[in-house]
């Protein structure tokens, strides 16, 4: 029956979101840049409710008075496609994702992608790469929305951690922007490299603001990781214990 939903939830993907994509594309030269994302991002709340009915997939946030009113980089966990989908979806600003240039010439989302204010980053460019991406990212913030970025890179399995990378940390600081650390178990009901999903309840948890300002691009990225990372163990305990020799300790990081 999972398979069979699965499956199920694989065809809205196809069949939902070229005529969704395409209707963007018509309509979004007739509107500004803010229109243009929420109209996106409908197709997120779309389809988490296509997810909840069929696969059972819910969620619940936690933290929410949080966030903070001026300008943020959101680092977030990262263990699947669910998040990806549901932070649009769930903040109250637009979001800015960080993501490699060759994802415009993939057909229809790429396409929806390049019409909306991204930052794209070329990465043969090397360290000219991060100075285009401060510089986008900075533009974006001035407009009034949040860049995202996923620090430890790649999707990590369930009680697992990556290797934090500081680049949002270096971002946040070259902005001036607060960092909004964000802890998740999305990869229970949305495991990666999956197609089968799960029903359960993601728990979304987003800490307190930190404030860059005086920090180093380590000092800040040592605070996120200590707090994402503690937070994981506390949303998501049995997963911790069962690898807990494969883990690192976060009192230790």
């Amino acid at each position: 029956m999972r398979f069979l939903r699965s499956l199920l939830l694989f065809i809205y993907l196809i069949v939902f979101t070229a005529p969704y994509a395409t209707a963007c594309m018509l309509v979004f030269p007739f509107m500004n840049a803010e229109r243009r994302y929420w109209m996106a991002v409908g197709w997120c709340r779309t389809t988490l409710f296509v997810a909840r009915w069929l696969n059972g997939i819910r969620y619940r946030v936690e933290g929410m008075e949080n966030l903070p009113d001026g300008r943020a980089v959101v680092l977030a966990k990262h263990q699947s496609a669910w998040e990806t989908i549901a932070l649009p979806a769930l903040m109250p600003r637009p979001l800015c994702y960080v993501f490699k240039r060759e994802l415009l010439y993939v057909p229809f989302f790429g396409w929806t992608l390049g019409l909306l204010k991204m930052v794209h980053i070329n990465r043969k460019e090397g360290k000219a790469a991060f100075e285009s991406v401060t510089r986008q990212g900075k533009l974006r913030m001035d407009e009034g929305a949040w860049v995202i970025m996923f620090p430890e890179g790649t999707r990590t399995q369930v009680g697992k951690q990556g290797k934090y990378k500081s680049g949002g940390a270096r971002l946040a600081i070259e902005t001036g922007a607060q960092v909004i650390p964000v802890a998740h178990n999305a990869g229970h009901v949305w495991p990666r490299n999956s197609f089968t999903k799960y029903p359960g309840i993601v728990t979304v948890s987003i800490g307190k603001p930190i404030d860059t300002a005086g920090l180093s691009p380590d000092e800040v990225n040592t605070r996120v990781e200590k707090w994402i990372e503690a937070e994981m163990r506390r949303i998501d305990p049995d997963a911790y214990r069962v690898t807990k020799n494969a883990s690192a300790n976060p009192a230790q990081i």
